[in-house]
Order: structure tokens, then sequence, then C-alpha cells
């Protein structure tokens, strides 16, 4: 796919109304519904627009808020799906989750339901949703998925919270027979830019520990994994690939650039079944396009610039022409080392990160401890040691 002219995936805001209350909400989500939101019709329109970018469709995502506290959210989804979108859902586990819910969204044709598990024990996971129950609930929407055949995924946010819990909660979902498990680095948005909630981000080098650790554990797990907003994982999968085939980097740099490569394709693990996943190179409004709840375009939910609006112009036209995607999309602007690494085109870096930091979306991300091979003269005049990780984080 070239992603200047189509993205991979295609998340929409359904509502930002939710009854939870969790700590780093992107979306700083509201019992009640916003009467502004995109209507059943305009959603129609949209489900039109992500076909327009042609076959293969994008993967459509609803996400919220909580989708659910939509009533007409069923008939979306079947709309969506009737059109030949492989569409997925990220609920809350709410009481709105019953098992009749759960057979309705496999009747209306969803392919994948995601759910969150941020800790391996109820004290931990409903300390940080800010609902009890919600841990023993969640357990019951899998077991309800499996029975009416829609996948899962797990989603875990990493911070500080749930770091050193990540192997228990490994223990945890292995059994339930998952298909992906997507580990959320914490960016500052939402409620998650509050002084108290910053604090909870992991440090630079703990990225680079989780990386490691996530490399090691895809030789063994049943299930795909993937950082969100971690991309420098991917030069991390290089790094350890190499080292493992006996090349050089550059080897692999230079295949992935002939050929658009996954992360299935470069590492095949045997215990691992292969899923639909986006080539390496994927970023914020490069491969992936956001819509809020009032129909505002951005380049990923944690990244609030707005390239336009589809109640007044065609998503293709915001993702293809907009000035926010197409600058976003142009690593030859990138700064700092970021913009001089040799493994930016695989990686980019977050952009989300890199605003919710610096107020840059161009910079550089701030938790990458890597630096480039090619020398940089630092701000002081003095030439940098290429090829080593940084210090002092």
């Amino acid at each position: 796919m070239d992603f200047n002219d189509r993205p991979f995936t295609v998340v929409w805001e359904t509502t930002r109304a939710c009854d939870l209350a969790c700590l780093h909400c992107r979306a700083d989500a509201v019992v009640q519904r916003n009467p502004f939101e995109l209507t059943t019709e305009e959603a129609y329109k949209l489900i039109g627009m992500i076909k327009e970018f042609n076959w293969p469709y994008p993967l459509f995502i609803l996400t919220g808020g909580d989708p659910l506290k939509r009533p007409d959210i069923y008939e979306i989804v079947a709309s969506a799906s009737h059109e030949g979108l492989r569409v997925a859902m990220t609920p809350s586990a709410t009481p709105l989750v019953t098992k009749d819910v759960v057979k309705r969204l496999a009747e209306a044709g969803l392919t994948r339901l995601a759910l969150s598990l941020d800790g391996s024990i109820a004290e931990v996971h409903d300390g940080f949703r800010g609902v009890s129950g919600s841990f023993a609930h969640t357990l019951r929407i899998v077991e309800w998925c499996r029975e009416f055949g829609i996948e899962t995924q797990i989603h875990t946010t990493v911070t500080r919270h749930s770091l050193e819990d990540l192997p228990r909660i490994v223990d945890k979902i292995t059994p339930w027979g998952i298909k992906l498990w997507a580990l959320f680095f914490l960016i500052a948005t939402g409620r998650a830019a509050r002084p108290e909630i910053r604090r909870l981000n992991i440090r630079a080098n703990d990225f680079e520990r989780v990386f490691n650790w996530l490399y090691d554990l895809s030789k063994s797990a049943s299930y795909d994994i993937t950082p969100r907003e971690g991309y420098h994982y991917r030069r991390v999968l290089l790094q350890r690939r190499a080292q493992e085939i006996g090349v050089p980097v550059e080897m692999l740099l230079e295949q992935i650039s002939q050929k658009p490569t996954t992360p299935g394709e470069l590492v095949s693990f045997l215990n691992r079944p292969q899923i639909p996943r986006a080539p390496l190179g994927v970023n914020d409004g490069k491969g992936i396009v956001f819509i809020s709840h009032t129909g505002t375009v951005q380049p990923s939910g944690f990244l609030p610039h707005v390239g336009g609006n589809v109640r007044k112009s065609p998503l293709t036209e915001i993702y293809r022409h907009s000035p926010l995607f197409t600058q976003i999309r142009d690593y030859s602007q990138l700064k700092g080392k970021c913009g001089v690494c040799e493994f930016k085109h695989i990686c980019g870096g977050s952009r989300a990160r890199a605003y919710a930091v610096t107020g840059d979306y161009m910079q550089s991300d701030p938790y990458c401890i890597y630096r480039p091979q090619k020398p940089k003269e630092s701000n002081n005049g003095s030439l940098t040691k290429s090829g080593q990780p940084l210090s002092g984080f």
C-alpha cells in the first residue's frame, strides 16, 4: 500500500460518552453523549467515504468513549460489514456489555472485539480503570466472544502502574485464545496530560527493556504482539533479527525498502498465527487516520491536530491533501535525531509523543534512546558519538 494515498486503519470515535473513569483517558470521556456527534446517516456516509479508498478497504475500528453508548451501533456495524469492511470495536467493560449484546454484534458482522486489561488482578486493573468489577467483566466478555465466534484482542496501557506486572498479564491472557496483544505506551493527552498522570510515564530506558522482552516473548506467544505509540520497537525488531541471522542490519533495511514488509513476514515465529498486519512504517497520519465524534479528522486519537472535517470534505481529500497530513508524512521534515536516523522510514518515532512533550509533532520522539549511526553535530558544536544509546534518562 502507498500510505500517502490510503490508510491501513480508519479509527472512528463514535462517541465520547463512557461509564468508566480511566485515569489516562485520551478522550477525557463523560457520561452523556454529545448532541453534535455524527448522526446515524452521517455514519453511513462515513462508511461510503472509507470505501472511496478502494479495495482492499482499510480496517474500520469503532472506538470511544464507549461505542455501546450509541443505540444505533448495531446498525452501523451491520452496514459497514455489508459494504465489505472488516469492522472491529473497542467497548468499555461495563454492564452495557451483556451476553446478548455480544451475540447481536456477532450477528451484525463484527470481526473483532478489543478489551483493555491493565493489571493481572482485579485490584490493579479496577484501580486504573476507576470502576470496581471491570476486571471480572472483561473475563466474562472474552468467554462470550469465544462462544459467538468474535475474535478478541487485549489492550494494555504501559505505565509505571503496569510495567512490572506485564509478565503476569501475559500469564493471564495466554489461555484466552486472543489474536493480538496491543501495548499502548502512554501519551500525555486528555486526562493523561494532568501532572499526576504524566508521572506514570515509564523512562526511555524502560522502553528498550520492554521492547527486547517483547521480542523474546514473540518467539513463544500464541498471539501476535504490537506496541502502539512505541514505533521504535521496529528498530529493536530489526536489530535483534539481524543479530540472530548474522547479517548487517542495513541488509534488512534495504530489503524492506524494496518490498513493504510486515513484522510477521520479517520474523515468523512457529507458534504464532499470522493475522492481517500493517507493513512497517505505518505511523500517525501515515497509514492511520482518526475521525472524532464530531467528524474532525486527525492523524491519530493521541495527536489533537485537525486536518479537516468529514461533514465538509471527503475523507480521501483530507487524508491525501490536507497540509497537516502531507507534512506529517514527509519524513524529510523530521527534526532532531529522528530526522537523520537510518530507521526513520520504518519507525518515524511517535509524532503524538513528540507533540505532547515538545509542542512540535515533527520533533524527535523524546522517549527513544537510540543515537543514529550518522555523526550529528550537537547544539554546542561538538560531535556526538554515533551508534550508541543515549544516557541520562
